[in-house]
């Protein structure tokens, strides 16, 4: 309500009754204000009620909730179920004008209102996680694979002559796929083995850049988040290559905020005791935790004791730990092949032909709890016993029947 009603509801209810509940609205409208001029993330997060209020007030703003609207239009901002509508607290319109997502929508004021807070929130965002040199922003209900997409479409105008581009391998089928959809060939560079880690082949990316010619390159296509034992990419001497060619460099930051350094703190009171932890029941199991320290979320153990000949009991292993409700956590066996739009991989999902060693990842990222790595832990040394034991059967199974095999032959 505004200060007339306010004033008008004194005549019903005791004024100082009312002063007191219109400083109380008063409080959040300080908060939508600091929003509005600052554009910013608020140190405080919002409780729900000042959320929900600010959203209805969006919500009054578009023309599908005007009283009396009588919309005509070949696109209005129509819902069938009410349900829906209250979902999205009636911001059923939505933004941009063709050609143009991020234009002002004239039926939808509010719609392109939180729309530009969002960008501007993000942008803030992104800025605190450490990308300070950061311009603009734009947020896309997209995922991985397409927002690449259109980073290469749009670069296409730009080098109309190029057909290649340059990727690190990763093995992430939807940064891959898009490439592929964008009309590109990509150029896969092989991970060199350094220790325990999986990392970028510099010179190989160079010497490609070199053959290939960079006028027909489109961009290096580099990634920051992974599992181990591969580790993000070399940023840095990626982007004096790129620099020195002339070409672009698109990054792959899926998930990369979260592994920034102004997020190091925050990600430092669970990764150091998930991997501590780890490591103990790794030395437990006689397998060993691998030395990643270019990875600052993901942390990966060996299986070498589950039969590194036998990629089903690693198999076995990943979806026992899937069926007690252990998600995120996987097992890359040996040798898998994968082919994926024609492209053969080798050793699909270790990120590399021959790693050394079959392995286990888990990762440490934003929201994690104590409780989450005891129950986790808990839980795989259990399924450890239990798939060696399986192993174990199966393997004196399979000596006897060798045995009587061979038997029958000297008898024969």
């Amino acid at each position: 309500m505004n200060a007339e009603n306010f004033g008008c509801s004194e005549r019903l209810v005791t004024a100082s009754y009312v002063r007191q509940g219109a400083q109380g609205r008063r409080a959040h409208e300080l908060r939508l204000r600091a929003l509005l001029e600052q554009g910013k993330c608020p140190e405080d997060g919002w409780d729900e009620s000042t959320i929900e209020l600010f959203l209805h007030e969006l919500a009054i703003m578009d023309s599908n909730n005007f009283l009396g609207n009588c919309g005509v239009g070949e696109r209005e901002g129509r819902v069938a179920s009410g349900l829906v509508a209250r979902r999205h607290y009636r911001l059923i319109h939505g933004i941009g004008r063709s050609g143009d997502i991020s234009a002002v929508q004239p039926k939808a004021a509010g719609s392109s209102l939180l729309n530009k807070l969002t960008n501007s929130v993000v942008l803030d965002i992104i800025k605190l996680a450490g990308v300070r040199t950061v311009t603009n922003c734009f947020v896309v209900p997209m995922a991985t694979g397409m927002s690449l997409t259109l980073c290469f479409l749009t670069l296409r105008h730009k080098r109309p002559k190029a057909k290649y581009i340059i990727w690190p391998r990763i093995d992430q089928k939807s940064c891959f796929k898009s490439m592929i959809t964008a009309g590109f060939e990509p150029v896969v560079i092989e991970n060199v083995l350094e220790g325990d880690e999986l990392r970028t082949d510099i010179e190989a990316v160079e010497a490609k850049v070199k053959a290939l010619g960079a006028e027909n390159i489109l961009c290096v296509h580099s990634t920051t988040s992974c599992f181990a034992p591969r580790v993000p990419d070399r940023l840095e001497e990626l982007a004096v290559i790129c620099a020195s060619y002339d070409i672009p460099h698109i990054v792959n930051n899926a998930y990369g905020v979260q592994s920034s350094k102004c997020m190091h703190l925050i990600q430092q009171e669970m990764f150091s005791y998930l991997s501590s932890e780890l490591k103990k029941l790794a030395d437990i199991h006689n397998e060993r935790l691998l030395d990643t320290p270019h990875n600052p979320i993901s942390l990966a153990m060996s299986l070498k004791n589950l039969d590194e000949n036998n990629d089903a009991a690693v198999t076995q292993l990943g979806s026992m730990l899937f069926t007690r409700q252990v998600s995120g956590a996987r097992v890359v066996p040996c040798g898998t092949v994968q082919t994926v739009n024609n492209y053969t991989f080798k050793g699909f999902m270790s990120h590399a032909n021959d790693y050394p060693c079959a392995y286990l990842n888990a990762a440490s990222a934003i929201g994690i709890k104590k409780q989450d790595v005891d129950v986790f832990l808990k839980r795989l040394d259990k399924c450890l016993k239990t798939a060696r034991k399986e192993a174990k059967k199966e393997k004196s199974v399979n000596e006897i029947s060798n045995s009587k095999t061979g038997t029958e032959q000297l008898e024969d």
